[in-house]
């Protein structure tokens, strides 16, 4: 089945084992939330976080959220119970499941067997359940490509900056920061996330940046990852998904300016404007690269919402 393309700008984590955060999260105006049941939550919680996450599932309000729980990563004791139990309670409710620590192809394997035989037993449509990728450490990163088209259910990779920084000792304290000394030692891997997302056609979102007092740091955080072409980042505090959302949706001049071309262009290539491939925009010649990657902005900024506020000159 074609996977649907779910708006993710801002990824709202909810730590599990904590009713007030599940019901807040709910009012708030990020794009998709995953409900945690990994590092948020004690081993102690484990199982409680598990029927708390069921109840608010069932009970509340999620509309026009894409809705991720999050399950202990495949190696742990805790991983089959979570997926079992959060499926079993509340599977229709859940668009994916996000896997941690992902080091080998047979974790992603795993997840979707598994995925394929709960939703057998629990009469859901086959498929429906997406997988959310967690790259955490060099392994994973070394099988990007591999696991980003090593099932149909991924829709994304994400970063996990905080145990990637530790994986390769890093000399940061700081979750997502990548200014170290006037060097940005992560590009790199943004650059391979990126590459290998779009190659397969899904998303790559950014994960946390970890200092929630330090609202102009989580900004450069998001452009940095805008400017690598990535779809979205982890929020961790209400505060930050104003400035997510809109850092990671096109600037209205942008979006104009891409509905402009795909018109021009549009016109200009049919019988009717001349049959041409290509035209002048303006001081700017404009072609089916440029149509591409107008076709890109303008899909974003529709996501979005925006809607376009200069007419065709």
């Amino acid at each position: 089945m074609a996977r649907p393309i779910r708006s993710r700008r801002t990824v709202l984590a909810v730590p599990g084992s904590s009713e007030k955060m599940l019901a807040k999260a709910q009012t708030l105006d990020a794009d998709s939330v995953f409900l945690d049941l990994e590092d948020a939550v004690a081993p102690a919680m484990k199982v409680d976080a598990r029927a708390s996450i069921v109840k608010a599932l069932l009970e509340g309000g999620w509309s026009g959220k894409t809705v991720t729980v999050r399950i202990n990563d495949a190696t742990t004791a805790w991983a089959f119970e979570d997926l079992a139990t959060v499926i079993a309670g509340a599977g229709a409710h859940i668009d994916c499941i996000m896997l941690p620590k992902v080091e080998r192809l047979a974790d992603l394997h795993w997840l979707d067997t598994s995925l394929d035989q709960l939703e057998k037993r629990h009469g859901l449509e086959p498929g429906r359940i997406g997988i959310e990728i967690q790259i955490e450490g060099p392994s994973g990163l070394s099988i990007a490509d591999q696991l980003a088209g090593g099932s149909s259910r991924v829709e994304t990779l994400i970063f996990g900056p905080g145990d990637f920084i530790a994986s390769m000792q890093l000399p940061s304290l700081t979750i997502g920061e990548n200014s170290l000394g006037g060097y940005a030692p992560l590009d790199t891997v943004f650059v391979l996330l990126a590459i290998a997302a779009r190659k397969h056609g899904v998303q790559v979102i950014d994960g946390p940046y970890g200092v929630i007092s330090d609202l102009p740091g989580f900004e450069m955080a998001a452009e940095r990852a805008v400017a690598f072409g990535f779809d979205g980042k982890w929020v961790l505090h209400p505060s930050q998904i104003e400035a997510g959302n809109r850092i990671f949706a096109p600037q209205q001049a942008s979006y104009d300016r891409a509905e402009e071309i795909l018109e021009t262009y549009a016109f200009h290539t049919s019988e009717a404007g001349g049959g041409l491939g290509a035209v002048m925009l303006g001081d700017e010649m404009i072609d089916e690269a440029s149509r591409k990657m107008a076709e890109m902005t303008a899909l974003k900024g529709r996501r979005a919402g925006l809607v376009r506020t200069v007419s065709d000159s």
